[in-house]
């Protein structure tokens, strides 16, 4: 075991793939000469050239048009978007052709893409650079969307993922770039499509997936001390969705908290509040509680937006709201 940050697991990720197989190629802005606008694919033009770690103009309807018909073609495209922001420029290619391609020919032609780059807000971005798209992409069928939490989850899903032969969707964050964490030296990889319970308990559940995990984690930390068990679960992928893991804690816990960094309409844990009701409802003993960002751009202002952010101690009083203890 090595210690390695997050921006490091995905260029290790991207490089091993890539040794294996050469139809496998990088294209973003600033992905070759500047070693990645985060240094996450640092060090790999000097290993595999500028034919195979393209530096792209700034036009992202251009060069995913280019990759979709790249992986038609027989070629392992990773794309990446210097923030999901800008993916919306490039969002009928990912929508209309990369997801559809599949059923659209009769299944005559893959699309075996991975879309990378950082979801959500980190900070003081202003409103058109804070927001989170994963349900919006999980809503496309065709899609597999990926949300890791830590550097040790990146890397396995991330190679899973250059693997497949669908388009997946992966998110990362520009705050969890330098998060570090002790990775094997050994090849691994980790299935798309399986949650992880990253704690067990047996009080309350509490769900959630990508940078906003660290908040599920401190709060069921801190509960731990006033007595609650709160069993948390990273969903890892929001599509497909690891619905079972998080029926099978439900029917033990009987209560459920969904903690999200999303507007909270059409939400991720709109889709599971749904599905656990459905399936689930006579293990309830309480209402499910969500947590998400206010259904309102974010702010700019500092005040503002952590006034938008979800809190620690949001998420604690809703963990006790749901066993029905005064918070």
């Amino acid at each position: 075991m090595k210690e390695y940050t997050f921006r490091e697991v995905i260029a290790q990720a991207m490089s091993e793939e890539m040794r294996k197989d050469e139809s496998i190629f990088l294209v973003g802005e600033e992905v070759a000469e500047y070693n990645g606008a985060y240094k996450a694919s640092k060090g790999m033009l000097d290993e595999f050239g500028p034919k195979r770690i393209i530096d792209a103009p700034i036009a992202e309807l251009g060069f995913t048009g280019i990759a979709v018909g790249a992986a038609m073609n027989g070629n392992r495209p990773i794309v990446e978007f210097m923030t999901f922001n800008f993916s919306m420029v490039a969002i009928d290619q990912i929508i209309n052709n990369a997801a559809k391609i599949y059923q659209m020919s009769g299944g005559q032609w893959n699309c075996p893409a991975v879309f990378r780059g950082p979801t959500a807000s980190a900070g003081q971005l202003g409103a058109t650079h804070s927001q989170a798209f994963e349900s919006w992409y999980a809503n496309c069928p065709g899609l597999k969307v990926v949300v890791p939490s830590n550097p040790y989850d990146a890397k396995g899903l991330l190679k899973t993922a250059i693997q497949d032969n669908d388009p997946v969707i992966f998110m990362e964050s520009e705050q969890m770039y330098g998060d570090k964490m002790e990775i094997p030296e050994e090849e691994y990889y980790i299935p798309i499509g399986k949650a992880d319970i990253k704690k067990e308990g047996k009080d309350v559940t509490l769900v959630s997936f990508g940078k906003i995990m660290k908040l599920a984690l401190q709060a069921a930390e801190d509960l731990e001390k006033e007595g609650i068990s709160v069993e948390v679960i990273d969903l890892r992928t929001v599509r497909p969705l690891d619905y079972d893991t998080v029926l099978e804690s439900v029917k033990k816990t009987n209560r459920l908290v969904i903690l999200e960094e999303a507007w909270p309409f059409a939400s991720v844990a709109s889709e599971i509040t749904y599905m656990v009701q459905q399936k689930a409802f006579d293990y309830l003993d309480a209402p499910i509680k969500r947590i998400t960002t206010p259904d309102a751009p974010a702010p700019y202002s500092a005040p503002l937006f952590e006034a938008w952010f979800p809190k620690l101690e949001k998420v604690k009083e809703e963990i006790k709201n749901a066993m029905y203890i005064k918070a």
